[in-house]
């Protein structure tokens, strides 16, 4: 992504000459142009409107991950994907290949076609959709969704990347080509624009309305369009699909903070929806009147209102939290017990 681009910069600077670090600081401020861009019209010409205040939630909270990501995995960062690409390149199933025009070519499709292929297994395997569906969790799709990865997603997509890259043996220059036309498509499609022409440009690759049905709330119309540039790849394997989604995100609470986004894609278990303390009270008084009702009670006189109470809060607490907060009431609970 755009930060593996930032970091290009440094990581290269001491190593490599300066004619073999510019071409890639041309594309490092040629994305970040088009970010601008891209921000720009959405800001002034969106297709949905959306309230200042989500869209505030959404770029803090899916730049932050950004930051996150960067900091995290500078290891594991784009430009491993290049050291890789430079020492393997004279090697792999495209090696035979002498015309360098055809080559490049086919080395942008099959990199295309491997990114479609991982999307749609990050979409059909539990273990996998585990960590993306923090890219779906946001219910406010803009251009800042296209960085709202978590971390365990980008580096294993980045190994991915670098065991195609083996296999096919592709040069080092045309991984870059590839990485800045995915980078820039993807956040062309995530952008909350629309545009004369777009349903004819989307035969070709994909744009803003086919992705925006890839991030629907419902699981038939979000596991389609996993193209990453060229909307074909959903074309010939019959994935493609053209509708206006109801809503976006998922069909789960999902925390909408870095740390909680980050925790959330480490578990199968949804996350539970915070409740407010009145209504977990209500909650509470509710099962203890139940409690106290079945055994014939005299409110306000009775010594065991209170362990009603008691065994009731912790009935609702091990429901909506779990048992290891609900067993902070034991203790107290023993001694009324003991009563």
């Amino acid at each position: 992504m755009l930060s593996d681009y930032l970091t290009l910069i440094t990581v290269f600077e001491f190593d490599i000459p300066w004619p073999t670090l510019l071409p890639k600081t041309w594309v490092a401020m040629s994305l970040l142009l088009g970010f601008c861009i891209l921000m720009f019209i959405e800001l002034h010409a969106p297709r949905e409107k959306l309230t200042k205040k989500n869209l505030k939630q959404s770029y803090l909270t899916n730049m932050g991950l950004f930051l996150f990501n960067n900091v995290l995995l500078s290891v594991l960062s784009i430009s491993s994907v290049f050291l890789v690409a430079k020492y393997y390149a004279d090697n792999g199933l495209l090696r035979g290949i002498s015309n360098p025009a055809l080559k490049a070519f086919l080395s942008l499709l099959a990199l295309d076609c491997v990114l479609y292929a991982w999307h749609r297994v990050c979409h059909r395997f539990d273990c996998l959709w585990m960590f993306h569906k923090v890219h779906h969790s946001d219910p406010t799709l803009n251009l800042s969704t296209a960085f709202r990865l978590h971390f365990l997603e980008v580096a294993l997509t980045n190994l991915f990347k670098t065991l195609c890259i083996v296999v096919f043996g592709i040069d080092e220059i045309i991984v870059l080509v590839s990485e800045a036309i995915t980078t820039l498509c993807i956040m062309f499609h995530h952008t909350n624009i629309t545009f004369r022409g777009e349903q004819w440009l989307g035969k070709i690759i994909i744009v803003p309305y086919l992705h925006r049905t890839h991030h629907s709330v419902l699981r038939s119309e979000h596991d389609s369009n996993y193209g990453a540039v060229l909307s074909v790849w959903d074309s010939l394997f019959g994935s493609r699909l053209e509708a206006n989604p109801a809503a976006i995100g998922i069909n789960e609470y999902t925390p909408q903070g870095v740390m909680g986004l980050t925790w959330s894609g480490l578990t199968l278990t949804p996350a539970t929806a915070p409740i407010k303390p009145a209504v977990l009270e209500h909650m509470i008084a509710e099962a203890a009147y139940y409690k106290a009702e079945k055994r014939g009670f005299n409110p306000g006189h009775d010594i065991h209102d209170i362990h009603d109470w008691l065994e009731a809060k912790k009935e609702i607490i091990t429901a909506v939290y779990g048992a290891k907060r609900a067993n902070r009431l034991i203790p107290t609970m023993q001694i009324f017990k003991q009563m």
